[in-house]
């Protein structure tokens, strides 16, 4: 028997950053780097759904997603297969989208 406060909403999701975004994550100051940690722990890892957090992205990056954390945007690829967000750029909102 599962205790009345545990959530049954389904399979929850995993946090995963590819090389370059956690490089990126690592040249922001620590107060950036602990507020977006403490973002994807509280509202991404263990969702039953991401998708409710983020804002899918269109144009050149369609099919792509991103999470807004104050000043800081996260772009991710969400992988249904695998039940994991996949954390590709992380950087400053008037940058993050340029390549």
């Amino acid at each position: 028997m599962t205790p009345p406060d545990s959530q049954q909403a389904g399979p929850s999701w995993t946090v995963e950053f590819d090389d370059r975004a956690r490089r990126e994550l690592r040249k922001l100051d620590a107060k950036a780097q602990k507020d977006i940690l403490r973002y994807l722990r509280l509202h991404i890892a263990g969702s039953p759904d991401p998708r409710q957090f983020g804002k899918p992205l269109r144009m050149n990056l369609a099919g792509l997603w991103r999470y807004r954390v104050g000043d800081y945007r996260l772009i991710c690829r969400i992988e249904e297969n695998r039940l994991v967000v996949l954390i590709i750029k992380v950087g400053h909102r008037r940058e993050v989208y340029e390549d």
